[in-house]
């Protein structure tokens, strides 16, 4: 389930926002609620902010994975290192039972 941005049951706040104000009058005139469409705007404008720093994070991750990946292998090549460096098929085929005696203990 997605986490919301924020908490939209939270109380409202008076504040100051400084428009136009021949485009406010014609707001007010037309019947559109300003506090509301102000507060759509600011809550897509945030999600935008953090959808931006998301990216920017999955990317800065990534970055570090290919540099660890680059420096030390990856994951998949240890594992098939440490599987040659194994003393033959038995030791291998101990290993994967215990996956199975795991299971049946729980």
């Amino acid at each position: 389930m997605k986490e919301p941005l924020f908490d939209e049951s939270a109380a409202r706040r008076t504040v100051s926002l400084t428009l136009n104000s021949d485009l406010y009058a014609r707001a007010k005139e037309a019947g559109i609620n300003v506090s509301r469409v102000a507060e759509q705007a600011l809550a897509g404008a945030y999600a935008e902010k953090a959808r931006e720093a998301l990216r920017a994070q999955m990317a800065a991750d990534l970055r570090a994975l290919d540099e660890f990946a680059e420096k030390y292998g990856s994951f998949s090549e240890a594992l098939e290192q440490w599987k040659e460096g194994l003393d033959g098929d038995d030791e291998l085929e101990s290993l994967e039972g215990l996956k199975g005696s795991k299971g049946e203990q729980e």
